[in-house]
């Protein structure tokens, strides 16, 4: 890998791949560089392109692709943060507990049964959560769900979690449980500023996430930089107990067939989380850490650029296969694949 501070691309990318520049007529952005490519019986019949950023183990950019500077939605590549933010606020979580409040779970048996837990524990039900109702994220769980005769519901949607241990630290600080999601509200402000703290930059934009919770929107690198901060942080810091807890309930974070609980589990002092639209935050136990963000917000694509990626920084580990193997069906059989483009 190259250093350098800037957008660079790897050697061996071409500049077809490695981004173009607006006309300065039609306004449209610049064109950023294919991070993977779908391969059809030997045949490249689509891209997907983006941006990535690699940080050596000091925090600096040892390598980027497309524009990592520019600002992006995190989406639920957030959520440490605003786990963090929670414990500041004096909600006293551990374990599974905490692991869930910084979650995109899949809806699985034991997540739900832990959401209604923590519910119930603070007074609270199922009806107090402000998320949308929604099916398991998981589409096996999902099939499951709808033959039993299941209706979508908003403990089922896949940030319960996360509204859950809001709620809870709401009602320890006798803040209002029916504004818990409104950016001026004491704990999303909390939030917005833990945000800032642990990327380095201001936040540049606010909007509403999928679940309804503000969303802070970052660079790829200030991605990068926040979940290079939690596992540098020092022990018994909000930020290194949310870290810890992920780290050891990977399941409770994402789901029993997810690459976030893969990478966390075979990879030992890995944080890992996945967003909506294609975002991904990596960091390794050193430091080093990765963000990228496909542009088109395709998540079949993540899979190939996070291993592609993850070689680049050197973890070399079977799981890296496994969350880059992304096959092309042909009827009943493999015929192509998306694969990393750089």
């Amino acid at each position: 890998m190259t250093s350098s501070a800037a957008p660079s691309s790897p050697s061996g990318i071409s500049d077809s791949l490695s981004g173009g520049t607006s006309d300065g007529i039609s306004g449209r952005a610049p064109l950023l560089p294919v991070l993977a490519e779908v391969v059809r019986s030997g045949f490249v019949e689509g891209h997907h392109r983006g941006s990535l950023v690699v940080l050596a183990a000091d925090g600096s950019v040892e390598m980027s692709l497309g524009d990592p500077e520019a600002p992006v939605f995190p989406r639920s590549s957030n959520k440490p943060m605003q786990a963090a933010a929670v414990l500041r606020a004096g909600l006293d979580l551990s374990g599974e507990r905490l692991a869930l409040a910084a979650a995109s779970h899949s809806g699985e048996g034991f997540h739900l049964d832990l959401v209604r837990k923590m519910l119930t524990e603070h007074g609270l039900s199922a009806d107090d959560l402000q998320t949308p109702p929604d099916l398991p994220l998981d589409p096996v769980e999902a099939e499951t769900y709808l033959a039993a005769g299941h209706v979508r519901e908003r403990i089922t949607m896949n940030c319960s979690g996360k509204h859950a241990a809001m709620l809870a630290v709401c009602l320890h600080n006798g803040w209002d449980t029916a504004t818990y999601l409104d950016p001026s509200h004491p704990l999303q402000q909390l939030v917005h500023r833990v945000v800032e703290e642990a990327a380095g930059e201001p936040v540049a934009a606010v909007g509403t996430d999928g679940c309804g919770a503000p969303l802070m929107a970052l660079s790829l690198v200030g991605l990068a930089r926040a979940f290079r901060t939690f596992v540098t942080a020092e022990q018994g810091t909000a930020e290194r107990r949310v870290t810890d807890a992920m780290r050891a309930h990977p399941e409770y974070v994402a789901g029993t067939r997810r690459p976030d609980t893969w990478l966390m589990r075979e990879v030992p002092g890995t944080l890992s989380k996945m967003g909506a639209e294609a975002v991904q935050a990596v960091a390794l136990a050193d430091g080093r850490a990765l963000a990228f963000k496909i542009d088109d917000g395709s998540t079949r694509a993540l899979g190939p650029v996070l291993a592609r990626a993850l070689g680049l920084l050197g973890v070399d580990a079977p799981v890296v296969s496994r969350i880059g193997r992304a096959p092309l069906m042909g009827g009943s059989a493999e015929v192509g694949e998306i694969r990393a483009a750089f």
